[in-house]
């Protein structure tokens, strides 16, 4: 998994609430492998016409095309249990998303998938999403050390996140690397054990 520490970027407001899983990425492409690039069907039928021509979605306005950052409002990603959704997110390269609040299932397939979950309250929310308007292509930075989200004006916004899910961000950990970290301690227990 790839680290994160400290993120400076461009932020795109999606303002409307309920963004959901099939509209993230629809269910017609569930069936890929993770081997596939998921960012190109990123909010695939709001991005494309049925003839593959680009729409207005915001994401395809210049100052938004490279955004690291989402900015959402509430009950992001909500919906069926779709991992591809962090999937394709992840691929299309942005690497967090801020929101007064996300689907529970979402959330957690976030953080197992090193795309950073940022809840904040939802009048700093509006704020960002407002500034984010106004001024097309302005940066944030996510700051997960100091958990602290900066917004372009210097207003700095903390947030909360588990220790657990922080550490593995931080060094770049799935479970599974995070548990071979723990081979000296695990091979000890089996030494006692059975011995």
């Amino acid at each position: 998994m790839e680290r994160f520490e400290r993120l400076t970027s461009v932020a795109v407001p999606i303002a409307q609430p309920n963004v959901d899983t099939d509209q993230i990425i629809p269910s017609r492409y569930l069936q890929k492998p993770r081997g596939v690039d998921f960012g190109p069907l990123l909010f695939r039928d709001l991005r494309f016409r049925a003839d593959g021509s680009e729409t207005d979605f915001i994401l395809n306005r210049p100052p938004y095309r490279d955004a690291r950052i989402v900015i959402a409002e509430r009950n992001f990603g909500c919906g069926s249990s779709r991992e591809q959704a962090v999937w394709a997110l992840f691929d299309y390269g942005i690497r967090a998303v801020i929101a007064p609040s996300f689907g529970d299932i979402f959330r957690g397939n976030s953080l197992k998938n090193g795309l950073l979950p940022v809840v904040l309250p939802e009048t700093a929310v509006m704020q960002l999403i407002d500034g984010a308007q106004a001024g097309p292509g302005a940066t944030l930075t996510i700051d997960l050390a100091s958990q602290v989200v900066v917004a372009p004006d210097g207003v700095r916004h903390a947030f909360d996140i588990d220790p657990f899910p922080k550490r593995c961000l931080l060094e770049g950990l799935d479970e599974l690397a995070y548990t071979l970290t723990l081979h000296d301690r695990i091979a000890e227990f089996e030494r006692q054990y059975t011995g």
